[in-house]
């Protein structure tokens, strides 16, 4: 079982940057993808970006594409989304989840983090 644990939340301006961690612990990790998704109130969760274990493939949404970079350090097992361009619309709970690859199902979650965005 993997356990996911996400750090880096908070408020920030618009325009500001923030970045997210995801900690992974619990098996081997090759073979295996870290999404980032976000969740804002009263809207369904949506994807934000991907990336393999490897870290060979990325993906992002289109919202976030230029904005936003995922990046992994394998020796520390961790994730990080680096969001940079703030907007007020990217206020969410950003979770952290595993899978088995980048575009496809994720079946472990992380508790999630608070960002919010002030205008």
């Amino acid at each position: 079982q993997v356990q996911l644990v996400e750090s880096g939340g908070g408020v920030v301006q618009a325009g500001g940057s923030l970045t997210l961690s995801c900690a992974a612990s619990g098996r081997t990790f090759s073979r295996y993808a870290v999404g980032w998704f976000r969740q804002a109130p009263g809207k369904a969760r949506e994807f934000v970006a991907g990336i393999s274990w490897s870290g060979s493939s990325t993906y992002y949404t289109e919202s976030v594409k230029g904005r936003f970079t995922i990046s992994i350090d394998n020796a520390k097992n961790t994730v990080y989304l680096r969001m940079n361009i703030l907007k007020p619309e990217d206020t969410a709970v950003y979770y952290c989840a595993g899978g088995a690859t980048v575009l496809g199902q994720y079946d472990n979650w992380g508790q999630g983090t608070q960002v919010t965005v002030s205008s």
